[in-house]
């Protein structure tokens, strides 16, 4: 039926177009207002309605509609991916320092931690783009220091997505910082081993989250919520995490987004015994364990947050183009704002700034595929900096 015909108490089941080009996290909701229908109406033409539809009401929030706020200028993300970087620095070296301390058996200043942290949450405030832009970008020294600092930042992405406070951001970051301090404990050949570890090795590291929480908790001064989140990052939805095998609701909210950001970084991140995906596929596998091993709506608003493709990613275009994507675009996430840096010969080419939502159709170009950094000897930083 026509978008503008739906009526209050109906149940959208499906649209005229892909889900990911429109600006609706949820797949399937229930009309509430004639607001609602206007603003379906401005990003699809027909909808498919399911008149016995009996499942639990699922609203469409209208908060998620994107701001006036257009994104800032190339030169503005330049200046604040610089700026990022400093932060991320010198929130990677306190870190190091904590790590160091805690395998000399000396204690860890975690207030240091929580202040280096700070800076970077307000760099999210002020342009998360150019944030997680940095994340994809950077090249990591020490897995362990720049994952914490990473799961920290893409956490702060997403609990400022879902609508989380100051308070609760820092706590949170602070939490996914010190998520894998708890390896300090731990041989340091077993964390860089390559091959595939034995039943004892795994048992060994699946101790990390508990010995992390009470290595913590020798300091007073940290929030409970903090060692909730430590403790419980590796347990999943279905219950087949770890240390305790807790499921659903059990597990703290905080604990679930630390997860969830856990596995994304990890996945987009080179390891001694795992090369790093692209952005596409980590998140095409956080889709495979939605509602199992991560909670749907949170990997819905991930999602929503970073984009399909985000900012600083590599992708090449259906004429064979090579190009960086430089913005999102609210509405239309697989369309996003591009410049091109090499041509259909993947030869070096003039830069060419290209929105993939603003094309004439008879010429139109579209993401073909996800790069991994460095691919075709494209450096992305060097567009950023």
């Amino acid at each position: 039926m026509p978008a503008m015909s739906l009526q209050p108490g109906m149940f959208v089941a499906e649209l005229d177009r892909p889900w990911l080009e429109t600006p609706f996290s949820l797949q399937g909701f229930v009309i509430q207002n004639t607001s609602e229908v206007l603003y379906v109406s401005k990003y699809v033409d027909h909808v498919y309605v399911d008149a016995e539809y009996k499942g639990r009401p699922v609203f469409l929030n209208l908060t998620l509609e994107p701001t006036a706020d257009q994104g800032k200028k190339r030169l503005e993300i330049k200046e604040d991916i610089a700026h990022a970087r400093i932060c991320f620095d010198n929130a990677a070296n306190t870190l190091d320092k904590v790590y160091d301390s805690l395998r000399s058996g000396r204690n860890g200043d975690f207030e240091a931690v929580q202040e280096s942290i700070t800076p970077l949450i307000e760099s999210v405030f002020n342009n998360k783009e150019a944030v997680a832009a940095l994340l994809r970008l950077r090249e990591s020294d020490d897995y362990r220091y720049h994952h914490g600092i990473s799961m920290a930042v893409w956490a702060a992405i997403l609990g400022r997505q879902i609508g989380l406070h100051q308070d609760e951001l820092e706590t949170l970051a602070l939490g996914c910082a010190m998520c894998d301090v708890g390896m300090t404990q731990l041989p340091g050949d077993l964390l860089s081993q390559p091959q595939a570890l034995t039943d004892q090795q795994l048992r060994i590291i699946r101790a990390h989250p508990k010995m992390g929480a009470e290595l913590v908790a020798q300091n007073k001064n940290v929030n409970i919520e903090v060692l909730a989140i430590i403790e419980n990052h590796h347990e999943r939805a279905d219950g087949s995490g770890y240390p305790r095998g807790m499921d659903g609701t059990s597990i703290p909210v905080l604990a679930r987004i630390a997860g969830l950001v856990d596995a994304y970084d990890a996945m987009i991140t080179p390891r001694p015994y795992a090369p790093a995906r692209t952005s596409h596929e980590a998140i095409q596998e956080l889709m495979d364990g939605k509602g199992t091993l991560f909670q749907e709506s949170l990997v819905e608003q991930f999602i929503q947050a970073i984009g399909l493709f985000p900012t600083g990613t590599l992708v090449e275009l259906n004429s064979g183009e090579v190009g960086i994507v430089t913005r999102q675009n609210e509405t239309r996430r697989l369309k996003p704002e591009i410049i091109i840096v090499l041509d259909e010969q993947q030869q070096e080419r003039d830069p060419c700034i290209v929105d993939l939502s603003m094309q004439d159709s008879s010429n139109e170009r579209w993401i073909a595929r996800e790069l991994l950094p460095g691919s075709y000897g494209v450096d992305s930083e060097e567009y950023f900096i």
